[in-house]
C-alpha cells in the first residue's frame, strides 16, 4: 500500500468506527459453514433492516479492507467472513473492522497444513476472534464441537468480558435443535425461544445445515429479531451454488449433489452423511484430493475413508495422487475392494461413471476447487439428460 493509500485508508478507517460505533457488526469465522451461515444471518436481518455483507466467499484481508470504503450511514448491520490461512490473520480482519458479535461455527480441519497439524493451533488461531473483537460482545459458539466448547476458557479467552452464548444438537445449548428431520430438499426441526419450542424449515441438506441455521437464529434473537421473521428469513434462503447444490432427473430418479466449492475431512464428512440419508437407491460417493493438508494428509484422507465405509454406501471413485488415501482407508476398514475405483485422471474417471449412471441412483461429487470437480458434475449432468431422453 502506497503512503497516500495508507493515509486514505486510516482516514476511511476512522470514519467506519465512527459509523459503526452503535450497530451491531457481525464477524463469522470457522472451519466450515462460514459462508453459509453468513448468508443466513443476511437473509434473516435484511428483511427489516438494510444490511452491508460479504460478497459471496470473499474472507481475505484485502475484501475486509475493501468494506471500509463500502459500508455507509444507511447501513443498520454488517455481517462479515473473516477468512484465515494463518495465524495472526483474525486479529488483523479485527483491526481493520472490529465486530460486536463473533461467530465460531466450528474447529476443524480446513487449511490444517498451515497449523502444523494441529486442530489445537487452529483453535487458537480462531480465538482470535475473541480477543481482539470488542471486550464486551458476544460470541456464538457450537457446543457439540469439543474444540468451540474450550474457547470460552484461558488461554482463549484472554481478557474479553462479554458473554458467550452456544448453539447445539447433541450437547444443552442456550439454543438447541430437536426433532430433526430431513427430505430430499431440506430439513425440518424445532428451537426453543424464550421457552416456546418454534418449528423451523431450511430449503438446504445436511445436518450441518441446523448448525448453520441455529447460529443464524442465536444471532437474530439475541438483536431482539421475532421468530416469525427468523422463519421466514430461513424458509425462504437460498444457498449458494457448488455447495451441496442438487440436481436431479426425475423421470429417472438421478441425483446428483454438487458440493465441488472447497473440501476437508470436516466438511468430506458431512456431505456424505448428506448422500447417506437421502432416498432408496445405489449411493455413490466421488471425492477428490483435499488440499492443504500438510502433515494431516495420509491421516485427514484415511479418515474419510474409513467414514465411508461406515456410512453403507454403494461405490466410492476416489481422483487425485492424495485421494487414493481414502480408497486405501475404506479398504482397510473392510469396504469391498471391489466396489472402490481410484482414477489417476479425470478422463478414466469419466469411464468408469459412465458404466454406473442408471436409474434411482445418488451421486456425490466433493473436492479442492483447483481440482475442478466442477468438471466432473458438468459429465454427469450431460450423461443424466442422455438418459432421460
Amino acid at each position: 500500500m502506497q503512503k497516500d493509500e495508507k493515509k486514505e485508508f486510516v482516514k476511511a478507517r476512522a470514519r467506519i468506527r465512527r459509523l459503526l460505533l452503535h450497530k451491531p457488526v457481525i464477524a463469522v469465522t470457522g472451519s466450515a459453514g462460514k459462508t453459509t451461515t453468513k448468508e443466513m444471518i443476511a437473509a434473516i436481518l435484511s428483511r427489516k433492516w438494510k444490511v452491508y455483507k460479504s460478497k459471496y466467499n470473499r474472507n481475505f484481508l484485502g475484501n475486509t479492507r475493501a468494506h471500509v470504503k463500502r459500508i455507509k450511514a444507511e447501513h443498520k448491520a454488517a455481517v462479515l467472513e473473516f477468512g484465515m490461512l494463518r495465524r495472526g490473520h483474525i486479529r488483523r480482519h479485527c483491526q481493520i473492522i472490529r465486530p460486536s458479535y463473533g461467530v465460531i461455527t466450528n474447529i476443524g480441519t480446513a487449511h490444517i497444513g498451515n497449523f502444523g497439524g494441529s486442530r489445537r493451533g487452529i483453535a487458537m488461531a480462531k480465538s482470535e476472534l475473541i480477543r481482539h473483537m470488542k471486550r464486551r460482545g458476544v460470541v456464538f459458539v457450537n457446543q457439540d464441537c469439543p474444540y468451540s466448547r474450550r474457547l470460552h476458557k484461558q488461554p482463549f479467552a484472554g481478557n474479553f468480558a462479554g458473554k458467550f452464548v452456544t448453539v447445539g444438537i447433541e450437547n444443552p445449548a442456550d439454543y438447541q435443535a430437536s426433532n430433526i428431520e430431513f427430505d430430499e430438499s431440506g430439513v425440518y426441526f424445532s428451537c426453543l425461544l424464550k421457552g416456546v419450542e418454534v418449528p423451523f424449515y431450511v430449503p438446504m441438506m445436511g445436518l450441518h445445515t441446523v448448525y448453520n441455521a441455529l447460529f443464524a437464529i442465536a444471532v437474530a434473537h439475541t438483536l431482539g429479531f421475532g421468530y416469525r421473521t427468523i422463519q421466514r428469513g430461513l424458509r425462504f434462503f437460498r444457498g449458494q451454488k457448488k455447495r451441496l447444490t442438487h440436481y436431479r432427473l426425475r423421470s429417472q430418479d438421478i441425483h446428483i449433489l454438487d458440493d465441488t466449492y472447497s473440501s476437508n475431512p470436516h466438511a468430506a464428512k458431512a456431505a456424505i452423511d448428506v448422500l447417506r440419508n437421502m432416498g432408496e437407491g445405489t449411493k455413490i460417493a466421488v471425492l477428490a484430493s483435499m488440499l492443504e493438508m500438510g502433515r494431516y494428509e495420509v491421516k485427514g484422507h484415511d479418515e474419510v475413508g474409513r467414514y465411508v465405509q461406515q456410512s453403507q454406501l454403494d461405490y466410492l471413485y476416489t481422483l487425485g495422487k492424495s485421494a487414493r488415501h481414502i480408497a486405501k482407508g475404506a479398504i482397510r476398514a473392510g469396504f469391498p475392494a471391489d466396489r472402490v475405483i481410484h482414477c489417476s485422471s479425470r478422463q478414466q474417471l469419466h469411464r468408469q461413471l459412465q458404466k454406473r449412471i442408471k436409474p434411482h441412483t445418488f451421486i456425490l461429487v466433493k473436492g479442492s476447487r483447483k481440482l475442478k470437480m466442477g468438471k466432473t458434475v458438468q459429465f454427469l449432468c450431460q450423461q443424466t439428460r442422455k438418459i432421460g431422453r
